[in-house]
């Protein structure tokens, strides 16, 4: 028997410096500001924060909530829309299970974050690409396309996408894009399921205005995380929809039977915001993670200036196209060997055979020198296949 059992998700390769995995930088997690929120917690709730919680969310966080997204989107928030989930993986579980039924179709971005399409399928969800051009989603032919699959009898339970410095890409949805997307969801009347979960990220301004604020009313559904703001492991998120929606979530059996989710670690991440030692966290690492994305950015464009290597305005990844010929298989068999690796292009889409021609570098978890010797690896591994 081994003399531990595994602690954390991520797995160690040896001699690898892998550009795959979407995880912080440790030296990034605010462990001492949280050891001094939970006792901060534990001393104004006492037993309250032992015990079941609200279905919803306990007040003070969602109080902070409403007044923290009402800032950022320069729009008031209203607790009543709010509802805390244990991460927004866990938010899209429920998404799933209370706007659609097994069988329904569920229209995503592509390429998309490759574990909602998981979360969908373990549901029994049909999946179908959005229709897209040169700049995204293509909202006329979306709506094209939602009358066709109603006319074969098909239910479209929603359109899932993340259009603020979207996993894989890096990049957001342009603003004419967002009002025709809006437009279409109340017209079709099609809920869209926003993942917002990369918003205060931004490395170069402010984010785009969300789809939530830009439909008010409006059939949107945002998701919200504190895995890339405060840390994973908290396990906490939220959903903010308008007040049925969230009257389905809290009326689930399982929050009906234990109570709010997550309720000691909501407690403590409002201890920990009103502190202000949120502010000053996510004011932290937009700095490290802005230098992160610059050297990486700034290496692979030293080494391949042949390529076009985008800039991410936010979020933790870049989206690299490959030249004609070179697919992300064959270049990932080339790089190994060499000590890098990383995410495949089609790992993002619904068909296995797209997205071969680009390949996903994260470049969250490791310092800037790690990944600039990252990207002279991958180009000595490109130019081998030359």
């Amino acid at each position: 028997m081994p003399d531990e059992l595994p602690i954390l998700q991520f797995v160690d390769r040896p001699g690898i410096t892998d550009l795959g995995w979407g995880h912080p930088r440790p030296e990034l997690l605010p462990v001492r500001q949280w050891h001094e929120a939970t006792r901060a917690a534990l001393d104004t709730y006492d037993w309250r924060a032992m015990t079941y919680g609200h279905s919803a969310g306990p007040g003070p966080l969602v109080e902070w909530l409403a007044t923290r997204m009402g800032e950022v989107d320069g729009a008031p928030g209203d607790p009543a829309e709010f509802f805390v989930t244990a991460g927004a993986s866990h938010a899209l579980e429920l998404i799933a299970k209370v706007l659609a039924e097994p069988g329904d179709v569920v229209l995503v971005d592509a390429p998309t974050y490759h574990f909602a399409l998981q979360i969908f399928r373990d549901h029994g969800m049909e999946l179908v690409s959005a229709p897209q051009d040169a700049i995204g989603i293509d909202v006329e032919a979306l709506d094209e396309l939602v009358r066709v699959l109603r006319g074969r009898g098909k239910r479209v339970a929603f359109l899932y996408l993340v259009p603020t410095f979207g996993n894989p890409t890096g990049q957001s949805l342009s603003a004419s894009r967002r009002d025709g997307l809006t437009r279409f969801a109340s017209i079709a009347n099609v809920t869209v399921v926003e993942d917002d979960t990369y918003r205060e990220l931004g490395y170069d301004g402010a984010p785009p205005q969300s789809l939530w604020t830009s439909a008010p009313g409006g059939p949107i559904v945002r998701v919200g995380s504190f895995s890339k703001t405060v840390a994973p492991g908290l396990r906490l998120g939220f959903v903010q929809a308008g007040p049925h929606v969230v009257a389905k979530l809290a009326g689930l059996g399982y929050v009906t039977s234990g109570g709010g989710l997550n309720h000691l670690v909501a407690l403590t991440m409002a201890a920990f915001a009103r502190s202000g030692a949120y502010q000053a966290h996510v004011e932290r690492i937009r700095a490290a993670y802005r230098a992160q994305r610059d050297a990486l950015v700034g290496a692979l464009r030293a080494e391949l200036p042949d390529f076009a290597v985008p800039a991410p305005p936010g979020g933790w990844f870049l989206w690299l196209r490959l030249p004609a010929g070179m697919t992300a298989k064959t270049l990932l068999a080339a790089a190994e060997p060499l000590g890098v690796s990383f995410a495949e292009g089609t790992d993002f889409h619904i068909d296995p055979n797209t997205g071969d021609d680009h390949i996903r570098l994260s470049y969250s978890l490791l310092p800037p020198a790690e990944l600039a010797d990252a990207a002279a690896l991958l180009a000595r591994a490109v130019r081998s296949l030359a």
